[in-house]
């Protein structure tokens, strides 16, 4: 009787260990939001988490995209500048060529997939590591998002453009909406597609993955093209919420993504990885940022923090491979 009573304690310590385990990304996040409502007020008020939840919209929706890159042990360091892109020539169509503004949005969607498939071809068919890969398209459509907007803003689009990053639905703003819609597509792939068992499996064992029929160069394409499309996407968010383009709206996006994405248990070791972690992760990180401005926090010493941040959760993940392997 004795011993089995023991033997249920220790059953219940295990799952409450793993309990805490798989949650400990939300734990830190409320005790997060304890400190920072202590230090301010007025963090915590209606207002300030309308205004967060605006704030994280375009990390969150681009973090999805980078989710499936990095489940395949790759890295999109071109997310900033498709974001840019997008700005630049959705606002150009509609402000210098009159074009609709579905219409423009929808052709600025399809030049960041083709950025995406672009970024696929270059790591699947020629063989150019992901790092080199995207880095080179950073480069260039930084460096042409410049020579189309000649340096200068564009502004000047029609009220119906405020659609996606100022109007509301009662008091949850659209943005929020459409990040949480991408949070639930993303999840629906992982979770529900054989798509998403697929990139489990590549990010698992690449050769193993080729070796049991699934076409990793294939994938890899579709991977790098939706991570286009969810940073184009969120590229449009903030076009609409900043009613003005910049030749510089995206630039450093992609390593707020990146430790939103790795924050959130995604393992940059690939395989390992989920859509519920990266929403603590994003939340975790805009969470992070508002606070800091709440506290007159300068921003080389927010970049300081973020980057703190950063190398822990990649530490951390690293640690825990190699206590896997030992």
């Amino acid at each position: 009787m004795l011993r089995a009573f023991r033997i249920t304690k220790i059953r219940r310590r295990s799952k409450l260990k793993k309990l805490i385990k798989g949650n400990a990304i939300w734990l830190v996040y409320i005790v997060m939001v304890i400190v920072f409502t202590i230090a301010n007020k007025n963090f915590i008020k209606p207002s300030n988490l309308v205004a967060i939840s605006r704030q994280v919209a375009v990390y969150g929706i681009a973090s999805v995209g980078m989710t499936f890159v990095i489940l395949i042990a790759g890295i999109d360091l071109s997310i900033g500048s498709i974001i840019t892109l997008v700005n630049i020539a959705c606002a150009w169509m509609m402000v210098k060529m009159g074009i609709n503004m579905w219409v423009a949005t929808l052709i600025s969607l399809a030049i960041a997939v083709l950025v995406g498939v672009l970024n696929g071809f270059m790591v699947s068919s020629i063989g150019i590591p992901a790092l080199i890969a995207t880095f080179a398209s950073q480069t260039i459509f930084e460096g042409l998002s410049y020579l189309w907007s000649s340096g200068l803003p564009i502004s000047g689009f029609t009220k119906d453009f405020d659609l996606f990053g100022k109007t509301a639905v009662g008091i949850i703003p659209v943005s929020a909406i459409i990040m949480i819609a991408c949070f639930l597509i993303g999840s629906f792939i992982l979770n529900k597609s054989y798509f998403g068992r697929y990139f489990y499996a590549i990010g698992g064992n690449e050769e193993a993955a080729e070796l049991s029929g699934i076409r990793v160069g294939r994938m890899k394409y579709l991977i790098y093209a939706l991570s286009g499309f969810f940073a184009g996407l969120a590229g449009i968010v903030m076009l609409s919420r900043t009613a003005s383009a910049q030749n510089t709206a995206g630039k450093g996006y992609e390593f707020d993504v990146i430790t939103c994405v790795v924050l959130g248990g995604v393992s940059v070791n690939g395989g390992v990885g989920r859509i519920s972690g990266v929403i603590a992760g994003v939340l975790i990180i805009g969470s992070l940022t508002n606070g800091m401005i709440l506290m007159n926090v300068s921003t080389y010493t927010q970049q300081v923090v973020k980057g703190l941040v950063l190398a822990v959760a990649v530490g951390i993940d690293c640690m825990s491979k190699k206590k896997q392997i030992t």
